[in-house]
């Protein structure tokens, strides 16, 4: 029997191979969506496609990943050999949407297979009706980009040129996507070398006792934490504020059941799949899931198949959040899976109240744009913005952050000035943006560019422009988003959250992003902090008075005004 030393020797191991798979993915990658906002993510999987370990990567991806390896893998049962890799983006079978490109190999220890490693990365445009692939208002997938279904993309280690031609044939930067797509190999093959070492140096059979083990105690701690819930059913609902086709609202809705170390969760009363793309394929759901129980229960848990043994979901086929194929769905992974945590969110706010956030900015603000420049190239550009993280029990929300599905960074603006036509006006936080409360929400950003080359397409899929992040616990809601183009006759033209618009030379767009929602009694957040926030222009003079009962006089507290505003004696600082 392997000793618990060696277990705890490989679990580090192969977590650390999997952030090494994606140093390598993002080292060798050609597009700034990978290089620089690290848009992608690594996994293992044990020989039963079972995962076993996982990089701090994209909740959205990673959650998914073992529905894409298992539906994946199915389609080549026994037929894999040393060298292959199979590429896939279908949604309906890897789990998320078509700019996401899964990539999985095995790993063969003499004849036999001991392991998968597989890595997703965001491609800045994989075709479709729009640079950048995430068209706001499509009404069937084909609009969205390539289909590829799982095929042999490597075979004993050689690119199949042909399937190669055709992916280039379907994009619109085809020497980005082949770069892409070699790093994504590049990054399996660290991941191959280094299980390979592992098993070399402690045995197969150690290897394979220690990843049950490992396993095992994932879903042993999680099964404690469950149990500290509560027992009873409890149920929450939240709203995307339109579909990209019809502006109507959609509801979400979960039912969440704890029965001593099992947990159920329920979508049944959410709405029927909708005409535009914010449709969300059962693995965007179902990672929803796993990282808000992750967020809720104890982040050190190893994250692997064990955690995930207590859960139990039901999502009704054909509904928002497990819709019929061919539904669109680019936005389901970048918008759906946002609002999505916001429901679980406030459904387990009810469960463990004190431990979870208020809504934080709830939306990716995916910004795309290309065209041709006026040396007669195409281009294509595609970032998400920050915003604004919901306050916390004892703590500020952050500032100007990825926050829950996302994880991704900061594009720098010197990297895209140099390698688009865009020269950038603006970018810094979002004035008085983060909701009041005794620990305000953290603002948003606001982010402007201008356009310098010829006429280009911009799309914008967003969410949170109508209905604000939440508050909690008597906390407000954060600042609505916003977008618009300010022409070059200086007229200002307001932008739907989801539309697809042409912008012209010397034409600049504005995004605005929402501020998190606010956590308690404003009136209880000390007023030398509110004062700070002043200081530091994150709050305004109108805001501390209405919101806060703090008066401003100049740069400094009136204690006086203040203590008669509040009817209670200042708090200290």
């Amino acid at each position: 029997m392997v000793d618990l030393v060696t277990v705890e020797v490989i679990k580090g191991g192969l977590i650390y191979t999997a952030e090494e798979m994606g140093i390598a993915l993002r080292n060798s990658s050609y597009s700034h969506n990978i290089k620089e906002r690290m848009d992608h993510s690594c996994a293992i999987f044990d020989s039963d496609k079972r995962l076993i370990a996982q990089a701090e990567h994209i909740p959205v991806h990673l959650g998914s990943m073992g529905l894409a390896v298992k539906q994946g893998l199915s389609v080549f049962e026994g037929e894999l050999q040393r060298g292959d890799m199979i590429l896939f983006n279908d949604p309906y079978i890897s789990g998320t949407h078509l700019p996401d490109i899964t990539l999985i190999a095995p790993v063969f220890y003499r004849d036999e297979v001991i392991a998968y490693v597989a890595n997703k990365a965001h491609h800045s445009d994989v075709g479709g009706k729009v640079p950048g692939s995430l068209a706001g208002d499509a009404t069937e997938l084909f609009q969205e980009g390539i289909i590829i279904p799982p095929v042999k993309f490597v075979k004993k280690g050689v690119f199949d040129r042909e399937i190669l031609e055709i992916i280039k044939f379907n994009v619109r930067v085809p020497d980005i996507r082949v770069g892409d797509l070699r790093a994504q190999a590049a990054a399996n093959n660290v991941g191959i070398n280094r299980i390979l070492g592992l098993v070399e140096k402690y045995g197969l059979k150690n290897f394979k006792e220690s990843t049950q083990k490992i396993m095992d105690y994932s879903e042993r701690r999680m099964r404690n934490e469950i149990r500290k819930m509560p027992e009873g059913v409890y149920t929450a609902e939240d709203y995307l504020e339109s579909t990209g086709v019809e502006e109507k609202i959609v509801k979400i809705k979960v039912r969440i059941t704890i029965n001593g170390s099992e947990i159920n969760f329920d979508y049944t009363g959410t709405d029927p799949q909708v005409r535009g793309p914010l449709n969300a394929p059962l693995g965007v759901t179902m990672s929803g899931v796993y990282y808000t129980l992750m967020a809720v229960t104890d982040p050190t848990i190893p994250v692997n198949d064990g955690c995930y043994r207590p859960v139990e979901l039901y999502v009704p086929r054909g509904c928002l959040m497990n819709p019929v194929k061919p539904a669109p769905v680019a936005g389901g992974n970048v918008e759906t899976s946002q609002r999505n945590v916001d429901v679980l969110l406030k459904a387990f706010s009810k469960v463990i109240p004190g431990k979870v956030c208020a809504g934080s900015q709830g939306t990716m603000n995916n910004i795309c744009v290309g065209g041709i420049d006026e040396e007669n190239r195409p281009w294509a550009f595609y970032e998400t913005l920050a915003g604004g993280m919901g306050g916390r029990p004892g703590l500020d929300g952050l500032d100007g952050v990825h926050v829950h599905m996302t994880n991704t960074m900061n594009t720098p603006i010197e990297a895209l000035e140099k390698s688009y036509p865009l020269r950038f006006i603006s970018y810094r936080l979002r004035d008085n943006s983060g909701g009041p409360g005794k620990w305000r929400g953290g603002c948003g950003v606001e982010r402007s560019w201008k356009l310098i080359s010829p006429s280009a397409t911009l799309s914008i899929l967003a969410e949170r422009t109508k209905i604000p992040p939440w508050g909690l616990n008597g906390g407000e809601p954060g600042a609505k988003g916003e977008f618009y183009i300010v022409k070059r006759s200086g007229e200002r033209v307001k932008l739907k959250s989801k539309c697809t618009v042409t912008i012209e030379k010397g034409d600049t767009f504005v995004a605005r992003t929402p501020g998190g929602g606010g956590y308690g009694n404003p009136f209880e957040r000390n007023p030398e902090k509110v004062l700070r926030d002043f200081l530091n222009g994150l709050v305004s003079k109108e805001s501390a008075r209405k919101h806060y009962g703090v008066v401003v006089r100049g740069n400094e507290l009136d204690k006086e005004e203040t203590m008669k505003l509040r009817q209670v004696k200042v708090l200290n600082p």
